[in-house]
Formats: structure tokens, C-alpha cells, sequence
């Protein structure tokens, strides 16, 4: 097997990601696919990791990375929650991701992550950022992953503002779906979270196993 270029690497794994926001909502979704190139070795992997009851991140690119890179920012906002005695608002936890990525942009994590989260007055903040932390903050969608180029155009079709939880996650349902089933590095089921206000709902989606 030949070693990955450095380009590669992110796509080692395969992954899809996608956040996108709805009226005073949130949804962000995944694909369960953990492979090595084109051998698929788990069907049930979490990318997305719940911070706090309004804050969740998920992280695309190299598996390994990408939990060191969850462990260090669980320890990071667990210092936060000590010293501040409250949570982490999305926009400091999108700097402090930003800060730790930079820090190691010598020797970098191969990771792509995707921030989703409830600020203040309920307002929803997505953004996604490159491995060496440059944000790009979007008022709509944002996406990551192998499968990030077919992502685009499904949620560009799919999206409109100011979604209801129930619609919102229908349509990051089915352009996660679309958009799997064009990229033979990620797939095998779903993983959504619709975040709102008051609650979390959490759904595993079924997909094609091939």
C-alpha cells in the first residue's frame, strides 16, 4: 500500500459532515463510516461530540487527529467551565479550536472541524474551519469531509431560511443522504442532532451499506 501525500490524508478515513441552521435551531449531521481508503473497518463511528447542551463540533479528516484534537478541547472547556464558572459561548469555542489548530500548524491535525451552536438570544452560529484554524463563518450551511464537494450542491438546492426543527432536520437528512451515496469514502448511515433551545434530539439515520 502506498504511504498517503499529505493531501490525501484528510481523505484517509473518509467522512461527511454538515451543520446548518434553522429559526432558533441548529442541526448538524454526519455520516457513521470509518475506513482505511477503500477498506471499510467500523459502521457505528461518532465524528460528533456534544461540549455543552448548546455547543456540539464535529470533526472530518484523520480519525486519530481527530480524537486527540476532541481530547485536548474537552480539556480545554473543562478548565473554562472552572475558571469562568459558566459555558463556552460557540464564538470563544470557535477561537479556542481556531488557536489550538494554529499552534501545531507546523506539524498539523489533519482535521476539518465543523462548529454548531446556541448563542446568546438563541441565535444559531455554524462554522468550519482548515486544518491550520482558518474560520469561515457561514449564515446558512457549512460542510467538511470527502464528501464536502457533493454536500455543497445538495444543501445549496436544499436550504432555505428560517427552518422549523422538524423540516430543518428532514433537509440536512436528506442532503447528508444524497451526498454520501456520490462518495465511495463515506456513508453507511447517518448521524443527526437537531439542537434547539429546550432540547436535543439525537437520530441515527439508515442508509446504504455498500
Amino acid at each position: 500500500m502506498s504511504v498517503p501525500t499529505p493531501l490525501e490524508i484528510f481523505e484517509y478515513n473518509g467522512s461527511a459532515l454538515v451543520a446548518m441552521v434553522g429559526k432558533n435551531c441548529f442541526a448538524i449531521a454526519s455520516d457513521r463510516r470509518l475506513g482505511v481508503q477503500l477498506q471499510t473497518i467500523a459502521t457505528d463511528f461518532q465524528r460528533i461530540y456534544q461540549i455543552h447542551d448548546r455547543l456540539f463540533i464535529g470533526i472530518s479528516g484523520l480519525a486519530t487527529d481527530a480524537q486527540t484534537l476532541y481530547q485536548r478541547l474537552v480539556f480545554r472547556h473543562k478548565l473554562y467551565e472552572l475558571r469562568e464558572e459558566r459555558d463556552m459561548k460557540p464564538e470563544t469555542f470557535a477561537s479556542l479550536v481556531s488557536a489550538i489548530l494554529y499552534e501545531k500548524r507546523f506539524g498539523p491535525y489533519f482535521c476539518q472541524p465543523v462548529i454548531a451552536g446556541l448563542g446568546e438570544d438563541d441565535k444559531p452560529f455554524i462554522c468550519t474551519m482548515d486544518a491550520i484554524g482558518a474560520k469561515e463563518l457561514a449564515k446558512d450551511f457549512v460542510v467538511a469531509g470527502s464528501a464536502s464537494e457533493s454536500l455543497y450542491g445538495a444543501c445549496e438546492a436544499m436550504f432555505k431560511p428560517d427552518m422549523e426543527p422538524e423540516e430543518l432536520f428532514e433537509t440536512v437528512s436528506q442532503a447528508l443522504q444524497a451526498s454520501v451515496d456520490r462518495d465511495c469514502l463515506s456513508g453507511w448511515g447517518g448521524h443527526v442532532y437537531v439542537v434547539t433551545p429546550t432540547e436535543v434530539k439525537e437520530r441515527i439515520l439508515k442508509g446504504r451499506m455498500d
